[in-house]
């Protein structure tokens, strides 16, 4: 990990360099929303349980229980937030290495950055599974150590023709497909689980693991997710194309994988908890519709100030942004809840949980804001 300063002219910031602007804040709008924490919506929305919008609102930043499809196509908003992240580590891969190899860096030294990053997430995502706990806590669930279980796996597809990104992708998902059929897809008894209840007891813990609903091998099929993001990046970097003929790829390809999604799904069911082979393309539809969305907006039509630079603030720094919101939330609303009077948040009642999102939300925005107007990233 590194502390990094852009090397551009005096007066140059990012939204005026050459960089694929709608990724940026394409990762600022999703880090933004995860640390801000749905703006605690579900807890407000409990204080109205028959107000139909307010239950929509709660619906739309949790989790469901199980099952992630409604209605044919609908889904959680909450739900597409890790596919959207892990998406996002794919596309940014072609610039990524791309740009190291402009620099000179063999494909050895290329290989070693990104199996030594792929180590350096995986413990990450560890140490943030163990906080506030006695003793490591070897889980391997968090969306970094899912990333890192496959980013190294991942590099070797990187730069390679769509057909060969194709066969992989396909061998993968159908692969995975029929590890788990024969054990089912109900929570408790999927393959996956099943696989962790002997993994993870291997591992030093005070009490035996019993179960979780999410499972290491999760990262199997969302390396597809991940992969699907390479093949967009190298689409999107491809000078050879129109951009407006990029923007219809992306989104013939996000129908492609929603329409075997749903013909896949009557015997592989979608759920984002088992990470099933039907919810990487389902999700992966959406991820990249919006992909398409942002490109055509930002990089094609120019909506490069206003709006967009808020989130690039955010999104230049994603992994800072990600780590104020799992590591700091207690400690800033403990700073608000020290020094703004309790007659304030008593004016709130029931909407208080709103108020201290915005409020943390704004803190962690005023942070990043400093780094990236001082020109410092934190990267791995």
């Amino acid at each position: 990990m590194n502390l990094s300063r852009e090397d551009q002219p005096d007066g140059q910031n990012l939204l005026t360099s050459h960089r694929l602007m709608s990724l940026d804040v394409y990762r600022g709008m999703v880090m933004f929303t995860l640390f801000a924490g749905g703006f605690s919506l579900a807890k407000v929305a409990n204080s109205y349980p028959d107000d139909a919008v307010m239950q929509w609102l709660k619906f739309n930043t949790t989790h469901p229980q199980w099952s992630s499809q409604f209605k044919l196509v609908g889904f959680s908003f909450w739900d597409m937030i890790q596919p959207a992240f892990m998406f996002m580590v794919g596309v940014s891969m072609p610039y990524s290495y791309g740009k190291r190899e402009q620099l000179g860096h063999s494909y050895p030294r290329r290989l070693a950055h990104a199996w030594v990053r792929a180590l350096i997430l995986v413990l990450l995502g560890v140490l943030l599974q163990s906080m506030g706990k006695p003793q490591t806590n070897w889980l391997f669930t968090n969306v970094l150590s899912q990333i890192g279980l496959g980013y190294g796996f991942l590099f070797f597809l990187v730069g390679r023709r769509l057909s060969i990104q194709i066969i992989v992708a396909s061998a993968v998902l159908v692969g995975y497909f029929f590890l788990m059929a024969p054990w089912g897809f109900a929570n408790g008894t999927s393959m996956p689980q099943q696989f962790d209840l002997w993994l993870l007891n291997l591992f030093p813990r005070p009490r035996e693991f019993t179960g979780h609903a999410y499972s290491t091998l999760n990262f199997i099929p969302s390396f597809v997710t991940m992969l699907l993001g390479v093949v967009c990046g190298q689409l999107l970097k491809n000078r050879d194309i129109d951009d407006d003929r990029k923007v219809l790829w992306l989104l013939l390809g996000g129908t492609i994988c929603m329409v075997l999604a749903l013909i896949w799904s009557p015997v592989c069911p979608i759920v984002k908890k088992l990470w099933t082979p039907s919810w990487t393309l389902f999700s992966g539809a959406y991820v990249v519709w919006w992909l398409a969305i942002l490109y055509w907006l930002i990089d094609r039509k120019g909506w490069r100030r206003g709006w967009t630079s808020f989130f690039v603030v955010v999104g230049t720094n994603s992994l800072t942004a990600y780590f104020m919101g799992q590591l700091m939330k207690p400690f800033v609303r403990g700073l608000f809840k020290t020094h703004l009077p309790s007659g304030f948040w008593q004016i709130w009642g029931v909407w208080q949980p709103l108020l201290e999102a915005i409020l943390i939300a704004a803190f962690f925005w005023l942070v990043l804001l400093w780094m990236y107007r001082k020109q410092f990233f934190i990267r791995i």
